[in-house]
Protein backbone atom coordinates (compact mmCIF):
# COMPACT_ATOMS: atom_id res chain seq x y z
CA UNK A 1 0.00 0.00 0.00
CA UNK A 2 2.58 2.60 0.76
CA UNK A 3 6.71 4.42 1.25
CA UNK A 4 10.78 5.80 0.46
CA UNK A 5 14.15 5.98 2.56
CA UNK A 6 17.55 8.02 3.44
CA UNK A 7 19.69 5.59 1.46
CA UNK A 8 16.67 3.41 0.00
CA UNK A 9 13.35 3.59 -1.04
CA UNK A 10 11.32 0.30 -0.02
CA UNK A 11 8.37 0.94 -1.67
CA UNK A 12 9.94 1.21 -5.15
CA UNK A 13 10.71 -2.42 -4.43
CA UNK A 14 6.64 -2.87 -3.87
CA UNK A 15 5.84 -1.35 -7.32
CA UNK A 16 9.13 -3.08 -8.77
CA UNK A 17 7.28 -6.45 -7.59
CA UNK A 18 4.32 -5.41 -9.27
CA UNK A 19 5.84 -4.71 -12.36
CA UNK A 20 7.20 -8.36 -12.13
CA UNK A 21 3.88 -9.99 -11.12
CA UNK A 22 2.10 -7.61 -14.27
CA UNK A 23 4.95 -9.28 -16.54
CA UNK A 24 4.42 -12.73 -15.36
CA UNK A 25 0.52 -12.11 -15.78
CA UNK A 26 0.29 -10.55 -18.82
CA UNK A 27 -2.24 -7.79 -20.18
CA UNK A 28 -5.56 -7.43 -18.21
CA UNK A 29 -4.22 -8.59 -15.15
CA UNK A 30 -4.12 -5.65 -12.07
CA UNK A 31 -1.46 -5.47 -9.71
CA UNK A 32 -1.21 -4.48 -6.02
CA UNK A 33 -0.73 -0.39 -5.20
CA UNK A 34 -2.45 1.69 -2.50
CA UNK A 35 -5.62 0.54 -1.10
CA UNK A 36 -6.23 -1.86 -4.17
CA UNK A 37 -4.21 -4.86 -3.69
CA UNK A 38 -5.67 -7.46 -5.67
CA UNK A 39 -7.17 -8.05 -9.20
CA UNK A 40 -10.81 -9.26 -8.29
CA UNK A 41 -11.09 -6.32 -5.69
CA UNK A 42 -9.84 -3.65 -7.55
CA UNK A 43 -13.25 -3.99 -9.78
CA UNK A 44 -15.47 -4.09 -6.60
CA UNK A 45 -14.36 -0.80 -4.50
CA UNK A 46 -17.50 -0.90 -2.12
CA UNK A 47 -16.51 -4.45 -0.52
CA UNK A 48 -12.71 -3.16 -1.00
CA UNK A 49 -11.13 -3.84 3.07
CA UNK A 50 -8.75 -0.49 3.46
CA UNK A 51 -7.15 -0.35 6.55
CA UNK A 52 -7.71 -2.20 10.18
CA UNK A 53 -6.71 -0.46 13.56
CA UNK A 54 -7.41 -2.28 16.77
CA UNK A 55 -5.98 -0.16 20.15
CA UNK A 56 -6.58 0.70 24.00
CA UNK A 57 -8.78 3.33 23.77
CA UNK A 58 -6.26 6.61 24.88
CA UNK A 59 -9.52 8.76 26.51
CA UNK A 60 -11.49 5.12 27.78
CA UNK A 61 -8.47 2.95 28.48
CA UNK A 62 -10.97 0.26 30.10
CA UNK A 63 -11.77 -0.04 26.65
CA UNK A 64 -10.36 -1.19 23.15
CA UNK A 65 -11.08 0.38 19.90
CA UNK A 66 -11.55 -1.54 16.52
CA UNK A 67 -11.69 0.72 12.91
CA UNK A 68 -12.08 -0.76 9.79
CA UNK A 69 -11.95 0.97 6.58
CA UNK A 70 -13.50 0.24 3.26
CA UNK A 71 -13.96 2.23 -0.09
CA UNK A 72 -10.48 3.25 -1.43
CA UNK A 73 -9.73 7.43 -2.12
CA UNK A 74 -13.36 8.63 -1.94
CA UNK A 75 -13.32 12.04 -3.32
CA UNK A 76 -15.50 14.31 -1.15
CA UNK A 77 -17.01 16.47 -4.07
CA UNK A 78 -17.72 12.78 -5.90
CA UNK A 79 -21.69 13.95 -6.42
CA UNK A 80 -24.38 13.93 -6.93
CA UNK A 81 -23.69 9.75 -6.26
CA UNK A 82 -21.84 10.44 -3.56
CA UNK A 83 -19.75 7.20 -1.48
CA UNK A 84 -22.02 4.82 0.71
CA UNK A 85 -21.51 1.32 2.06
CA UNK A 86 -23.15 -1.37 -0.63
CA UNK A 87 -26.39 -2.08 0.73
CA UNK A 88 -26.04 -5.84 -1.21
CA UNK A 89 -22.64 -6.43 1.22
CA UNK A 90 -22.30 -7.84 4.50
CA UNK A 91 -19.55 -6.10 6.36
CA UNK A 92 -17.81 -8.14 9.03
CA UNK A 93 -15.32 -7.97 12.07
CA UNK A 94 -13.79 -10.94 14.07
CA UNK A 95 -12.16 -11.22 17.40
CA UNK A 96 -10.22 -14.37 18.08
CA UNK A 97 -10.03 -14.88 22.01
CA UNK A 98 -7.79 -17.94 22.03
CA UNK A 99 -5.27 -18.08 19.72
CA UNK A 100 -7.06 -20.34 17.31
CA UNK A 101 -7.54 -18.19 14.45
CA UNK A 102 -11.27 -18.72 14.24
CA UNK A 103 -14.46 -16.14 15.68
CA UNK A 104 -15.21 -16.31 19.02
CA UNK A 105 -16.74 -12.82 18.39
CA UNK A 106 -18.07 -11.68 15.15
CA UNK A 107 -19.99 -7.75 14.66
CA UNK A 108 -21.36 -7.97 11.41
CA UNK A 109 -23.01 -5.35 9.81
CA UNK A 110 -25.78 -4.21 6.74
CA UNK A 111 -26.64 -1.40 5.35
CA UNK A 112 -29.78 -0.08 3.63
CA UNK A 113 -30.15 2.00 0.56
CA UNK A 114 -30.43 5.90 0.76
CA UNK A 115 -33.81 7.40 0.08
CA UNK A 116 -34.28 11.56 -0.79
CA UNK A 117 -32.73 13.96 -3.48
CA UNK A 118 -28.65 13.00 -3.33
CA UNK A 119 -28.11 16.89 -5.28
CA UNK A 120 -29.19 17.64 -1.20
CA UNK A 121 -26.11 15.61 0.30
CA UNK A 122 -28.81 12.70 1.65
CA UNK A 123 -26.00 9.73 2.46
CA UNK A 124 -27.44 8.82 5.20
CA UNK A 125 -28.17 4.51 5.44
CA UNK A 126 -30.04 2.98 8.00
CA UNK A 127 -27.87 -0.71 9.28
CA UNK A 128 -28.36 -3.55 11.34
CA UNK A 129 -25.50 -4.83 13.55
CA UNK A 130 -25.90 -8.46 14.49
CA UNK A 131 -22.95 -9.86 17.38
CA UNK A 132 -22.48 -13.54 16.83
CA UNK A 133 -25.98 -13.73 15.15
CA UNK A 134 -28.10 -12.24 17.45
CA UNK A 135 -29.08 -8.30 16.84
CA UNK A 136 -27.00 -6.23 19.05
CA UNK A 137 -28.13 -2.99 17.13
CA UNK A 138 -29.61 -0.41 14.91
CA UNK A 139 -28.50 2.75 14.00
CA UNK A 140 -27.75 5.48 10.97
CA UNK A 141 -24.88 6.84 9.27
CA UNK A 142 -24.42 10.36 9.65
CA UNK A 143 -24.18 12.17 5.94
CA UNK A 144 -20.91 12.24 4.07
CA UNK A 145 -19.67 16.23 4.27
CA UNK A 146 -20.92 17.80 1.53
CA UNK A 147 -20.42 21.36 1.97
CA UNK A 148 -21.44 24.49 4.32
CA UNK A 149 -24.85 24.43 2.82
CA UNK A 150 -26.01 20.86 2.50
CA UNK A 151 -24.31 19.26 5.61
CA UNK A 152 -23.28 22.61 7.99
CA UNK A 153 -22.22 22.11 12.11
CA UNK A 154 -20.81 18.82 10.69
CA UNK A 155 -18.77 17.84 14.12
CA UNK A 156 -21.88 17.67 15.29
CA UNK A 157 -23.94 15.43 12.19
CA UNK A 158 -21.28 13.19 12.72
CA UNK A 159 -21.25 12.94 16.36
CA UNK A 160 -25.40 11.81 16.09
CA UNK A 161 -23.92 8.58 14.56
CA UNK A 162 -22.30 7.61 17.76
CA UNK A 163 -24.45 4.65 19.42
CA UNK A 164 -24.23 3.05 22.63
CA UNK A 165 -24.89 -0.34 23.47
CA UNK A 166 -24.17 -2.39 26.68
CA UNK A 167 -21.47 -0.44 27.54
CA UNK A 168 -20.27 -0.63 23.85
CA UNK A 169 -20.13 2.22 21.14
CA UNK A 170 -20.82 1.65 17.67
CA UNK A 171 -19.83 4.16 14.75
CA UNK A 172 -20.15 3.94 10.47
CA UNK A 173 -20.02 6.38 8.30
CA UNK A 174 -17.52 8.55 6.14
CA UNK A 175 -14.30 9.36 7.75
CA UNK A 176 -11.27 10.84 6.63
CA UNK A 177 -8.73 8.32 5.35
CA UNK A 178 -6.26 8.47 8.44
CA UNK A 179 -3.70 6.24 6.21
CA UNK A 180 -0.48 8.61 4.74
CA UNK A 181 1.63 7.40 2.68
CA UNK A 182 3.87 8.98 -1.00
CA UNK A 183 1.89 6.84 -3.44
CA UNK A 184 2.50 9.57 -6.29
CA UNK A 185 6.05 9.41 -6.58
CA UNK A 186 6.30 5.37 -6.06
CA UNK A 187 4.29 4.76 -9.39
CA UNK A 188 6.13 6.95 -11.06
CA UNK A 189 8.36 4.50 -12.66
CA UNK A 190 10.05 4.49 -9.25
CA UNK A 191 10.64 7.88 -8.38
CA UNK A 192 12.42 8.91 -5.45
CA UNK A 193 11.35 12.63 -4.65
CA UNK A 194 14.43 14.80 -3.21
CA UNK A 195 15.18 14.47 0.27
CA UNK A 196 12.89 11.68 1.42
CA UNK A 197 13.27 9.23 3.54
CA UNK A 198 12.33 8.42 7.24
CA UNK A 199 12.56 12.12 8.70
CA UNK A 200 10.54 13.59 5.64
CA UNK A 201 9.86 15.42 2.34
CA UNK A 202 7.03 13.32 0.62
CA UNK A 203 3.94 13.95 -0.31
CA UNK A 204 0.61 12.50 1.36
CA UNK A 205 -1.22 11.13 -1.62
CA UNK A 206 -4.14 10.40 0.75
CA UNK A 207 -4.59 14.12 1.87
CA UNK A 208 -8.09 15.54 1.44
CA UNK A 209 -9.56 11.43 0.68
CA UNK A 210 -11.88 9.59 2.73
CA UNK A 211 -13.28 6.18 3.43
CA UNK A 212 -16.49 4.62 4.82
CA UNK A 213 -15.58 3.39 8.70
CA UNK A 214 -17.01 0.63 10.74
CA UNK A 215 -15.70 1.36 14.27
CA UNK A 216 -16.63 -0.82 17.65
CA UNK A 217 -15.05 0.57 21.13
CA UNK A 218 -15.77 -2.76 23.57
CA UNK A 219 -14.92 -3.01 26.83
CA UNK A 220 -12.32 -5.17 28.18
CA UNK A 221 -14.47 -6.63 30.62
CA UNK A 222 -16.40 -7.95 27.84
CA UNK A 223 -13.18 -9.85 26.07
CA UNK A 224 -12.15 -12.09 28.35
CA UNK A 225 -9.01 -13.26 26.09
CA UNK A 226 -6.94 -15.77 26.65
CA UNK A 227 -3.10 -13.84 28.03
CA UNK A 228 -5.08 -10.30 27.20
CA UNK A 229 -4.46 -10.54 23.57
CA UNK A 230 -7.19 -10.75 20.94
CA UNK A 231 -7.01 -11.61 17.44
CA UNK A 232 -8.84 -9.25 14.92
CA UNK A 233 -9.42 -9.44 11.19
CA UNK A 234 -12.17 -7.99 8.86
CA UNK A 235 -13.96 -8.83 5.51
CA UNK A 236 -16.57 -8.53 3.19
CA UNK A 237 -19.01 -11.16 2.08
CA UNK A 238 -21.03 -11.02 -1.40
CA UNK A 239 -24.09 -13.39 -2.25
CA UNK A 240 -23.45 -15.76 -4.75
CA UNK A 241 -24.95 -15.57 -7.81
CA UNK A 242 -26.86 -18.12 -10.10
CA UNK A 243 -25.31 -18.70 -13.68
CA UNK A 244 -27.20 -20.75 -16.07
CA UNK A 245 -28.51 -23.87 -14.15
CA UNK A 246 -26.43 -23.58 -11.23
CA UNK A 247 -27.75 -22.10 -8.15
CA UNK A 248 -24.82 -21.60 -5.38
CA UNK A 249 -26.71 -19.82 -2.19
CA UNK A 250 -24.89 -18.29 0.57
CA UNK A 251 -22.27 -15.70 0.33
CA UNK A 252 -18.63 -15.45 -0.40
CA UNK A 253 -16.00 -13.53 1.14
CA UNK A 254 -14.39 -11.43 -1.91
CA UNK A 255 -11.95 -9.09 0.72
CA UNK A 256 -10.42 -9.21 4.25
CA UNK A 257 -7.34 -7.93 6.47
CA UNK A 258 -5.72 -8.00 9.67
CA UNK A 259 -2.10 -6.80 9.43
CA UNK A 260 -1.45 -3.75 7.32
CA UNK A 261 0.19 -4.24 3.99
CA UNK A 262 0.41 -8.31 4.37
CA UNK A 263 -1.98 -8.95 0.78
CA UNK A 264 0.12 -5.94 -0.75
CA UNK A 265 3.89 -6.94 0.11
CA UNK A 266 4.35 -10.26 0.89
CA UNK A 267 1.38 -12.00 -0.56
CA UNK A 268 2.69 -12.85 -4.61
CA UNK A 269 0.24 -11.10 -7.22
CA UNK A 270 -1.09 -14.92 -8.71
CA UNK A 271 -2.48 -15.46 -5.31
CA UNK A 272 -3.86 -11.95 -4.01
CA UNK A 273 -7.32 -13.21 -5.28
CA UNK A 274 -7.03 -16.23 -3.34
CA UNK A 275 -5.85 -14.79 -0.24
CA UNK A 276 -9.06 -12.47 -0.07
CA UNK A 277 -10.79 -15.50 -0.04
CA UNK A 278 -9.24 -17.79 2.28
CA UNK A 279 -9.94 -17.42 5.85
CA UNK A 280 -7.02 -16.52 8.67
CA UNK A 281 -7.00 -20.06 9.85
CA UNK A 282 -5.83 -22.31 6.55
CA UNK A 283 -2.95 -19.19 5.98
CA UNK A 284 0.14 -21.23 6.73
CA UNK A 285 -0.50 -21.80 2.43
CA UNK A 286 0.92 -18.73 2.34
CA UNK A 287 3.51 -19.23 5.09
CA UNK A 288 6.74 -19.56 1.84
CA UNK A 289 6.40 -15.75 0.94
CA UNK A 290 7.10 -15.11 4.28
CA UNK A 291 9.53 -17.01 5.51
CA UNK A 292 11.70 -16.23 1.63
CA UNK A 293 10.27 -12.71 0.81
CA UNK A 294 10.89 -11.75 -2.69
CA UNK A 295 11.03 -7.98 -1.99
CA UNK A 296 13.81 -8.59 0.61
CA UNK A 297 16.15 -9.98 -2.62
CA UNK A 298 14.76 -6.90 -4.20
CA UNK A 299 16.05 -4.42 -1.77
CA UNK A 300 19.44 -6.50 -1.90
CA UNK A 301 19.29 -5.93 -5.54
CA UNK A 302 18.49 -2.54 -5.98
CA UNK A 303 20.00 -0.84 -2.88
CA UNK A 304 22.79 -3.10 -1.16
CA UNK A 305 20.56 -2.81 2.78
CA UNK A 306 21.90 -6.70 3.72
CA UNK A 307 18.25 -7.35 4.49
CA UNK A 308 18.04 -11.11 5.24
CA UNK A 309 16.34 -13.28 2.47
CA UNK A 310 15.98 -16.98 4.00
CA UNK A 311 14.40 -18.13 7.17
CA UNK A 312 12.38 -14.91 8.13
CA UNK A 313 11.20 -16.23 11.30
CA UNK A 314 10.84 -12.61 12.42
CA UNK A 315 8.85 -12.22 9.76
CA UNK A 316 6.24 -14.91 10.62
CA UNK A 317 6.49 -13.94 14.37
CA UNK A 318 5.09 -10.15 13.40
CA UNK A 319 2.48 -11.18 11.01
CA UNK A 320 1.85 -14.75 11.64
CA UNK A 321 1.86 -15.77 15.19
CA UNK A 322 2.37 -12.49 17.00
CA UNK A 323 5.82 -11.16 18.97
CA UNK A 324 6.67 -13.64 22.22
CA UNK A 325 6.89 -11.03 25.37
CA UNK A 326 4.50 -8.83 23.79
CA UNK A 327 1.13 -10.30 21.48
CA UNK A 328 2.25 -14.44 20.75
CA UNK A 329 -1.00 -15.96 20.38
CA UNK A 330 0.30 -19.29 20.00
CA UNK A 331 1.61 -21.26 17.03
CA UNK A 332 -1.20 -21.20 14.71
CA UNK A 333 0.27 -19.12 11.28
CA UNK A 334 -2.63 -16.33 11.02
CA UNK A 335 -2.82 -12.77 9.84
CA UNK A 336 -4.33 -11.28 12.61
CA UNK A 337 -3.72 -8.02 13.79
CA UNK A 338 -2.68 -8.76 17.57
CA UNK A 339 -3.54 -6.75 20.42
CA UNK A 340 -2.17 -6.90 23.83
CA UNK A 341 -4.37 -4.73 25.73
CA UNK A 342 -2.77 -5.36 29.18
CA UNK A 343 -0.07 -3.22 27.88
CA UNK A 344 -0.93 0.31 29.06
CA UNK A 345 -1.77 3.49 27.09
CA UNK A 346 0.98 5.23 25.79
CA UNK A 347 0.63 9.22 27.37
CA UNK A 348 0.19 11.71 25.89
CA UNK A 349 2.88 13.26 23.90
CA UNK A 350 5.21 10.09 24.19
CA UNK A 351 3.81 8.25 21.13
CA UNK A 352 6.63 7.13 18.88
CA UNK A 353 5.01 6.80 15.09
CA UNK A 354 7.20 3.34 14.57
CA UNK A 355 5.45 1.75 17.59
CA UNK A 356 7.65 -1.09 19.02
CA UNK A 357 10.58 -0.66 17.01
CA UNK A 358 10.34 3.11 18.34
CA UNK A 359 10.32 1.61 21.50
CA UNK A 360 6.74 2.20 22.01
CA UNK A 361 4.84 -1.66 22.93
CA UNK A 362 1.86 0.16 22.67
CA UNK A 363 1.69 0.35 18.71
CA UNK A 364 2.09 -1.69 16.20
CA UNK A 365 2.53 -4.90 15.54
CA UNK A 366 0.90 -4.57 19.21
CA UNK A 367 -2.50 -3.41 17.09
CA UNK A 368 -2.22 -0.45 15.43
CA UNK A 369 -3.17 2.72 16.01
CA UNK A 370 -4.14 5.74 14.02
CA UNK A 371 -1.44 7.60 14.27
CA UNK A 372 1.26 4.86 13.75
CA UNK A 373 3.24 4.81 10.81
CA UNK A 374 3.10 1.07 9.49
CA UNK A 375 4.61 2.06 6.29
CA UNK A 376 8.32 2.65 7.94
CA UNK A 377 7.55 0.41 10.63
CA UNK A 378 6.93 -2.20 8.20
CA UNK A 379 9.90 -1.72 5.77
CA UNK A 380 12.44 -1.13 8.55
CA UNK A 381 10.90 -4.78 9.78
CA UNK A 382 11.39 -6.59 6.21
CA UNK A 383 14.81 -5.07 6.33
CA UNK A 384 15.66 -7.26 9.31
CA UNK A 385 15.48 -4.55 12.35
CA UNK A 386 14.90 -7.41 14.57
CA UNK A 387 17.28 -9.42 13.50
CA UNK A 388 19.49 -6.59 14.19
CA UNK A 389 20.17 -4.80 10.42
CA UNK A 390 18.30 -1.44 11.24
CA UNK A 391 18.34 0.72 8.20
CA UNK A 392 16.47 3.97 8.54
CA UNK A 393 13.55 2.94 5.77
CA UNK A 394 10.57 5.18 5.40
CA UNK A 395 8.51 7.56 2.58
CA UNK A 396 8.77 10.61 4.12
CA UNK A 397 5.60 10.84 5.05
CA UNK A 398 5.37 10.62 8.65
CA UNK A 399 1.58 11.85 9.68
CA UNK A 400 -1.76 12.22 8.49
CA UNK A 401 -2.76 15.36 6.60
CA UNK A 402 -5.79 16.08 9.75
CA UNK A 403 -5.82 15.61 13.28
CA UNK A 404 -7.15 12.83 15.07
CA UNK A 405 -10.43 13.21 17.35
CA UNK A 406 -10.23 13.20 20.57
CA UNK A 407 -12.64 10.48 21.40
CA UNK A 408 -14.29 7.69 19.57
CA UNK A 409 -14.27 7.25 16.40
CA UNK A 410 -11.10 9.12 16.87
CA UNK A 411 -10.62 9.38 12.88
CA UNK A 412 -11.28 12.64 11.76
CA UNK A 413 -14.60 13.97 9.73
CA UNK A 414 -14.38 14.08 6.48
CA UNK A 415 -13.02 17.14 4.42
CA UNK A 416 -15.70 18.69 3.01
CA UNK A 417 -16.61 18.37 -0.78
CA UNK A 418 -17.09 22.37 -1.33
CA UNK A 419 -13.42 22.33 -0.31
CA UNK A 420 -12.66 20.12 -2.71
CA UNK A 421 -8.77 19.82 -1.72
CA UNK A 422 -6.74 16.62 -2.59
CA UNK A 423 -3.23 15.31 -2.11
CA UNK A 424 -0.70 17.36 -0.30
Amino acid sequence: MHKGITAVAFVALLAAAAVVGAAKLGPGNGTASSHREAPLIAEDPTADNTDLYAFRSPDRPDTVTIVSNWIPAEDPAAGPNYFTFSPSARYNIYIDRNGDARPDETFRFRFSRTAGPLFLGNTVQKYTVTRNGKLYARGSTPPNNIGPRATPNYRQLAAKGVLSVGGARIFAGQRDDPFFGDIGAVFDLLAIRKGTGNMGGGKDFFAGYAVHSIALQIPVSQLNAKNSTIGVWSSTDRRNVTIGNKVRRGWTQVSRIGNPLVNELVVPTPFKDLWNRSVPVNDKQFAGPVLKPILAKLMNDLYKVNAPENNRDDLVAVFGTGVNGLNFTGPTVADLLRLNYSIPVTPAGTMNRLGVIGGDNGGFPNGRRLGDDVIDAAEQVMAGFLKGNKVPLGDGVNADDRDLLPGFPYAADPQSGFDNTKGK
